[in-house]
């Protein structure tokens, strides 16, 4: 049989390195294993692998398939099958095939054994382009993994109640006791079996997903979105390097950036000084819509959102489309800023937040946004729905006050307190009592608020222990002086 015409020597290179060629994760084709050539992907668990029998609108067209593997395999042999048997030199150029790596449709491995290769030109030479093609499986539509007996029970169980999943399916078998207790039951199998009987599309009438709509607040500040981004490694006191973490708010109304900065974590002491500056620079938000991780459910933001009246909203969990707006600005800063770091913008984290500041300054806020209509800038909205904004320093707020975190601790015999590892003198009256320290994370080491009964004490700072040699301690009781202890042995001798 002739071979297709569209094969060559210079349409293999292209083939055999086009990632196109990987099929939808299907197994298709011999393999050799032997002299540990080839390897194949382990069956259950794998999400490569035998599919064979999977809905057709999840899997490309078995003859296609078929066709394909058909000419991957002849773009291997191509250059080989004019020569005529027992050639010599073609072993070597068997073993040179060998070596290199394929992308190979369906299958995760990327070498090919010379036997398997030997094989498909022995296949070829003696029934053309078609000898080519994998053969369909004979227990194709059954699985091989489960006993015919507990796939009638899977899908039994999957027929009675469509809304269960393959592991709440997997569970209810189990619960029968009719389930061998030593037999694997892995979900990937389990959903190639119910998917070849069609009981995993959605029943009829039943919605195809959550019910999402496109929305934009109309004033600025009535609503800000808030996410964190893995960033690059960057220099951290001139001798090593460490992953930052890009955490930045955005103005629903207009795509304007209140204020971002890189950080060395994203934890709520990271996230704190940030949405301080946003909201020095831009006024205070109504809403801020944040997601579900522990650093936005911490008790100080709460704290810090209702002294200053915002709304905190919480994303669903694993629901990142409802933060749309801010996932798209990270991209923008992974496409226009992130590939143009010099070694110089990674040299130090303010070299990294300076780089980035002029980035939004100078290029994301004069530039029109599509999201906008593609012809305004953040900056000329804002300047037109800008007008309702509210600002701490028109209703009389002393927002560093109002982020001070706030810790208690019991006052030690010694007048300390210990606050992040690191020890605090406080008033000598405060011995034994319990008193709330406010302290600015973001600036440890520095002098720290003792309030006590509602009311603030004083500033405590640091403890110097050598300064304390030299102190005079205030007895608050006299002590044992040892000339009147002599003077009371006398007048006892004296009696």
């Amino acid at each position: 049989m002739r071979a297709p015409s569209c094969i060559s020597p210079d349409c293999l290179l292209r083939s055999v390195s086009d990632p196109g060629l990987r099929s939808g994760g299907i197994q298709i084709g011999a393999s050799n294993t032997k002299r540990g050539q080839t390897r194949r992907a382990r069956r259950g668990n794998s999400p490569v692998g035998p599919m064979v029998g999977l809905e057709k609108e999840s899997v490309m067209d078995e003859k296609q398939q078929q066709q394909e593997v058909g000419l991957f395999r002849y773009g291997v042999i191509a250059d080989l099958v004019h020569l005529a048997p027992g050639t010599k030199g073609i072993y070597e150029r068997l073993r040179e095939k060998s070596e290199r790596e394929y992308a190979i449709p369906g299958a995760r491995r990327s070498r090919i054994a010379p036997e398997t290769i030997r094989d498909w030109l022995k296949r070829y030479r003696k029934g053309g382009f078609d000898a080519l093609l994998p053969k369909p499986r004979r227990d194709t539509g059954s699985s091989r993994a489960i006993p015919q007996e507990v796939a009638d029970l899977l899908i039994e169980i999957k027929e009675a109640t469509r809304v269960l999943s393959v592991h709440l399916v997997i569970d209810a078998a189990r619960a029968s006791g009719l389930v061998p207790a030593d037999l694997e039951l892995a979900p990937s199998t389990v959903h190639r079996l119910l998917a070849a009987r069609g009981l995993m599309r959605k029943p009829d009438g039943a919605p195809l997903e959550a019910d999402r709509r496109r929305f934009t607040f109309e004033k600025a500040g009535e609503l800000w979105m808030s996410d964190v981004m893995h960033g690059p490694a960057v220099m951290v006191a001139e001798k090593t390097k460490r992953k930052c973490y890009l955490i930045a708010f955005i103005d629903d109304a207009t795509r304007v950036i209140p204020f971002a900065a890189f950080a060395l974590s994203e934890n709520t002491q990271a996230f704190l000084p940030v949405l301080k500056q946003a909201i020095e620079r831009r006024g205070i938000p109504k809403r801020l819509f944040v997601d579900n991780g522990s650093a936005y459910r911490s008790h100080q933001l709460s704290l810090v959102c209702a002294k200053l009246g915002i709304t905190l909203i919480h994303a669903r969990p694993y629901q990142p489309q409802s933060k749309g707006k801010q996932e798209r600005w990270f991209r923008t800063v992974r496409m226009q800023l992130l590939p143009r770091l010099t070694a110089a913008d990674l040299s130090s984290l303010d070299a990294l937040n300076r780089r980035l500041w002029t980035w939004i300054e100078g290029e994301y806020h004069q530039a029109p946004h599509r999201g906008l209509g593609g012809e305004e800038t953040p900056l000329d909205r804002w300047a037109k729905v800008g007008d309702e904004v509210r600002f701490a320093r028109e209703q009389n707020m002393d927002i560093d006050d109002l982020f001070l975190a706030e810790a208690k601790r019991k006052v030690q015999r010694d007048r300390t307190v210990s606050l992040d590892g690191r020890i605090y003198e406080v008033d000598a009256a405060l011995v034994g009592t319990s008193v709330t320290l406010r302290f600015d994370p973001s600036r440890p080491g520095r002098d720290i608020a003792v309030w006590a009964d509602g009311k603030k004490v004083h500033d405590a700072k640091l403890v110097d222990v050598h300064a304390n040699c030299y102190v005079k301690r205030n007895a608050t009781k006299p002590g044992l002086q040892l000339s009147k202890l002599d003077r009371d042995d006398d007048e006892k001798g004296g009696r």
